[in-house]
């Protein structure tokens, strides 16, 4: 009797012989799937990166480029040219005096209007969100429409108020001098206060929208007034809201040129180095571009310093 054949793909040796397949990777439990649509991604974002690198890195980069180059003449009355010069406009902005002496007066301005600004935009956005004040509509757009007014407008208007020959408040205005080295400083502040309260308290006030209404009848349920509700629910809730409106306020105090510009033509307190960016402007209208440029630049730095130290402070308070 014959023995039974035996299968090739189970002799040993064969190239036919089949193997168990490894089996597939399990995904971890909470991945991310992989993305496959990177044709939609960048058509999506390309116009956005476009303009971003155009208005935005192409500046930065040839202000930084400008800050390197200095300006030689051959003779008193020879031919300019552009070298390369190094940090030799760097060292003359940290030897200029009334640069940073413009700094540290928009800093001391920060100090006392940002907390203002900030403050009564709090309490308008409270006001607004609460349950017990009428005309909701009217108010929000009447702390809205100063925002509306252009800064420039807005300095105008204020400046003839200030004004004691022009403005309508002679009473006041000739007993107080507000556009004197000693106020004038703080009457651009109520400018600026004015223009910005609506613009940071629609920031504050859309924060306090997303706040879901279970948590004030939670809270209600527990015997909260509207005062503790603000306190210990509303206000902790929209904190990123109001760091981030302070963060612009920062920003916005370190470029400020539009009020103290025009205000030098009702005070003459206001000089051309009153604040970083008249400086800057200033400069440029010698023209000496290369130090305006270096002068831009330390501004920008500062300002990212600034911004970056108060948004960690903020975050390792909130840790805690």
């Amino acid at each position: 009797m014959s023995a039974p054949a035996v299968p090739l793909t189970d002799a040993p040796g064969s190239a036919a012989r089949k193997r168990p397949r490894a089996a597939k990777p399990a995904k971890a439990p909470g991945a991310k799937p992989r993305v496959q649509h990177t044709g939609a991604i960048l058509a999506f974002v390309l116009p956005f990166g476009t303009l971003f690198a155009l208005f935005y890195l192409v500046p930065i980069g040839y202000a930084i480029y400008q800050s390197l180059l200095v300006i030689e003449r051959e003779g008193t009355f020879g031919q300019a040219t552009e070298v390369f010069g190094g940090l030799t406009q760097y060292i003359l902005v940290f030897q200029n005096g009334p640069f940073w002496e413009s700094i540290t007066r928009v800093l001391a301005f920060g100090a006392v209007q940002v907390p203002i600004m900030l403050g009564l935009a709090l309490l308008f956005a409270l006001l607004l969100d609460s349950p017990l004040v009428r005309g909701k509509r009217f108010f929000r757009l009447a702390f809205f429409v100063p925002y509306a007014v252009p800064g420039v407008i807005a300095a105008i208007m204020w400046g003839y108020l200030y004004s004691p020959n022009l403005s309508p408040f002679r009473a006041v205005t000739e007993n107080i001098n507000f556009l004197s080295a000693d106020l004038v400083l703080w009457a651009i502040a109520n400018v600026v206060t004015w223009v910005f309260v609506g613009y940071n308290m629609l920031i504050i006030y859309s924060a306090l929208l997303a706040i879901p209404t279970e948590l004030y009848e939670a809270a209600r349920l527990d015997g909260a007034g509207q005062l503790r509700i603000a306190w210990s629910v509303k206000i902790p809730l929209i904190m990123p809201a109001i760091i981030l409106t302070a963060i612009f306020s920062i920003i916005g105090t370190l470029q400020l040129l539009a009020e103290p510009q025009v205000f030098r033509s009702f005070s003459s307190a206001v000089t051309s180095t009153f604040t970083p960016n008249l400086t800057v402007y200033s400069t440029s209208s010698i023209p000496n571009f290369n130090l305006a440029a270096a002068f831009s630049v330390v501004l920008a730095l500062a300002t990212f310093i600034l911004s970056f130290t108060f948004l960690k402070f903020t975050q390792r308070k909130e840790a805690k």
